[in-house]
């Protein structure tokens, strides 16, 4: 403890010096980014939004140097100097995360860590840092660099429950560096979703949604002078009058732009022509599963009463490429699930699909009814990706689903598959047939990635510090 309270009385001196107070805020790494630049490349990134938020929020009175440090596209300096160290951890980048706050601890510098993770196991990510915020940080961040500064950072932040979205500074999107994203605009009109989908992290972390006010923004799009953005919102269509009144605000800055929804908006026709009207050209969305008992299983009945080929049917009828995804491990899922889940998305044309083993993240519904039943095989939180089996499935084998996995990949991403479905759907062809090539050689490196004895427990050990 000597070297906390070493390092707090020197934020108070530095502090009422005027010397700036040195932050470094830090995204570690996941399995994608094991080899320097990691499976993706640079053209199927986007800038993330979380470090250009939380640097945002530092209180103007406080004279501070931050730096943004995201370890997808540039190393972390194990030697760097800092007053505090910020992490944001995910589960699968959790023992990352805790390796450099460790590392850093062992230097002496305070570390904070938040995020999904954190917020999920508080007490676990306590055990690697001298703060840990837990929830939303746009009102806990600020009073913690209060603190910090004033020499009485308190060991954990609490998201309050009456958390407003309005009135907040734009993220400092400044600070990130150009270079390392295809896609730099990225924004956020809301957050959480109304839905409680039993493998889903969203409801048990962060509670329901939130919404800033459409003007904001509208705003924040014009200052960063976007042409072409991503929305991370989990669901922009929790509620369809809230996004029926964005899509409207957005026609008249003539941008293109996608993001996240469920199969629920091409029930709305006048819905999807708002959206195809504001820029809209591609939508993620969640099929999860083609069997009706597994979406009951996975609390989200509301998508077997969807005609799935309709769905994308009405989505490509409005120039609205579709990223389809689908899950695979539900407890209904036999041997049979994998090529009647690839044959469907080639046959409806789905611009690029995309499969995951189910994960049972901490704290879940899922999570708690599969440890009662026995059945979590690992806690080993590097594995907890959607790329590897960390618990017993019910009617195939754990080898079974992972290597069905992998072979669903290759098939739905051979060069015959690629062309069928780009010619079916006839969106955006140069565009999904660049971004198909680089799933193509996703689909072919899995076991490169995540098969490997860095994601099985042997990670790379950071040098000890000397004496």
């Amino acid at each position: 403890m000597s070297n906390h309270r070493e390092t707090y009385q020197y934020q108070t001196k530095a502090t009422s010096t005027s010397s700036p107070l040195r932050i470094l805020l830090i995204s570690p790494r996941g399995p994608l980014y094991r080899h320097r630049g990691g499976i993706w490349k640079k053209s199927l990134r986007y800038a993330p939004l979380t470090l250009a938020t939380l640097a945002s929020l530092i209180p103007s009175e406080l004279n501070v140097e931050v730096k943004l440090l995201d370890e997808g596209i540039e190393e972390v300096d194990l030697e760097s100097e800092a007053d505090l160290i910020g992490i944001s951890a995910i589960t699968g980048s959790a023992p990352r995360s805790y390796e450099v706050a460790d590392h850093f601890r062992r230097r002496g510098l305070p570390v904070v860590l938040g995020g999904v993770h954190p917020t999920l196991m508080p007490e676990e990510a306590a055990r690697h840092a001298d703060s840990v915020v837990v929830g939303y940080a746009e009102e806990t961040w600020p009073q913690l660099l209060r603190d910090f500064a004033a020499g009485k950072m308190k060991a954990r932040y609490v998201q309050n429950t009456n958390l407003q979205l309005a009135c907040l500074p734009f993220p400092r999107r400044d600070l990130l560096p150009a270079r390392g994203y295809a896609l730099k605009h990225t924004i956020e009109a809301t957050r959480g979703c109304i839905h409680q989908c039993e493998f889903c992290v969203v409801p048990t972390a962060w509670g329901g949604p939130l919404q800033r006010p459409i003007a904001e923004v509208i705003a924040d799009i014009r200052q960063m002078r976007a042409r072409r953005l991503i929305f991370l919102d989990l669901n922009l269509i929790s509620d369809i009058a809230y996004a029926k009144e964005l899509f409207e605000a957005l026609i008249p800055l003539d941008i293109i732009w996608g993001g996240l929804a469920t199969v629920i908006m091409t029930q709305d026709e006048e819905l999807l022509d708002l959206a195809a009207r504001s820029g809209c050209r591609g939508l993620l969305i969640g099929f999860e599963t083609l069997s009706p008992e597994s979406l009951v299983e996975a609390k989200k009945a509301f998508n077997a009463r969807h005609d799935y080929y309709e769905v994308v049917r009405r989505l490509h009828d409005r120039g609205i490429a579709i990223q389809g995804t689908f899950v695979f491990g539900f407890d209904m899922h036999t041997s049979d699930t994998f090529a009647e889940t690839v044959e469907f998305a080639i046959e409806a044309n789905i611009d690029l699909p995309r499969y995951a083993i189910l994960t049972p993240f901490p704290r879940t519904p899922l999570f708690r009814r599969l440890k009662n039943q026995g059945r979590i095989l690992t806690e080993d939180w590097a594995l907890y990706d959607g790329q590897h089996v960390v618990y017993q499935p019910h009617q195939i084998s754990p080898e079974t689903l992972l290597r069905q996995t992998e072979w669903a990949w290759k098939k739905t991403y051979s060069y015959r598959s690629i062309a069928k479905r780009l010619l079916g759907a006839r969106i955006q062809p140069f565009l999904s047939f660049g971004v198909n090539l680089g799933y193509r050689f996703y689909a072919h490196h899995l076991h490169d990635y995540y098969n490997c004895d860095w994601m099985m427990g042997q990670q790379p050990v950071l040098p000890q510090d000397n004496g």
